[in-house]
């Protein structure tokens, strides 16, 4: 198993202390911090824009994997990007001219990626992988934190994989939804590299600690 990347999803952090638990990931193991962008349209929530992905830059000193649940993201790419996104996934469900808007992510400079909904299958994305940088599995309904992870995303993930290596693309593939240490290796067994977790970091007692295991999954087998 190679290792894989643990993306701590700021929806589920505090916002009354932000700082602090930005400092916490900063000292942490985790690679990443997972930013779920939502307009209210695309998915029934809102949550920031530009200005507060633009704080978090100022904090966070590990990447941001921004994550666009909203409709017509290419309006918004340019000023993401420059807001301090790293990563820009946008929905396969949203982009009518999703060649087109990937190829916008990566004139920016930032990793291009491609969100599916539960219910997208993985095929319809064959004639795209080579222009992905990261392919995000929603394995909940998205919208809101703290749902149960849908088990009919682990035959999805092998599907993708198996695409991948076909077409011997480079492509990431990313869960995110309901993600924990209950699940997380087999998620990462059928093919995942990226683990988006929220409450099962942040509601946990020990935060860093619960990073740490997540990021510890499969190193044994490694070392074998």
């Amino acid at each position: 198993m190679k290792m894989h990347l643990i993306a701590p999803s700021v929806l589920a952090a505090d916002f009354s202390c932000l700082q602090k638990d930005f400092d916490m990931v900063n000292r942490s193991q985790a690679d990443w911090y997972h930013v779920d962008v939502m307009d209210g349209r695309f998915v029934p929530n809102i949550s920031f824009g530009m200005s507060i992905v633009k704080a978090m830059k100022k904090m966070a000193a590990k990447p941001l994997d921004v994550h666009l649940m909203i409709v017509e993201p290419e309006k918004y790419i340019g000023e993401f990007r420059e807001a301090g996104a790293d990563v820009i996934t946008v929905h396969y469900e949203a982009c009518p001219h999703l060649h087109r808007t990937l190829q916008q992510i990566r004139e920016t400079g930032a990793k291009a990626g491609v969100a599916l909904n539960p219910h997208t299958p993985v095929h319809l994305l064959e004639d795209i992988l080579e222009q992905t940088d990261l392919v995000l599995l929603m394995s909940v309904n998205p919208g809101f934190g703290g749902q149960k992870f849908i088990y009919q995303t682990i035959p999805k993930i092998k599907k993708l994989k198996d695409m991948i290596v076909v077409q011997n693309a480079r492509t990431l593939i990313e869960v995110d939804g309901g993600v924990g240490l209950q699940n997380a290796e087999k998620i990462l067994q059928a093919g995942a590299s990226v683990l988006v977790a929220g409450s099962s970091i942040f509601g946990a007692g020990n935060p860093g600690k619960v990073i740490s295991m997540l990021k510890s999954i499969g190193r044994e087998a490694m070392m074998v």
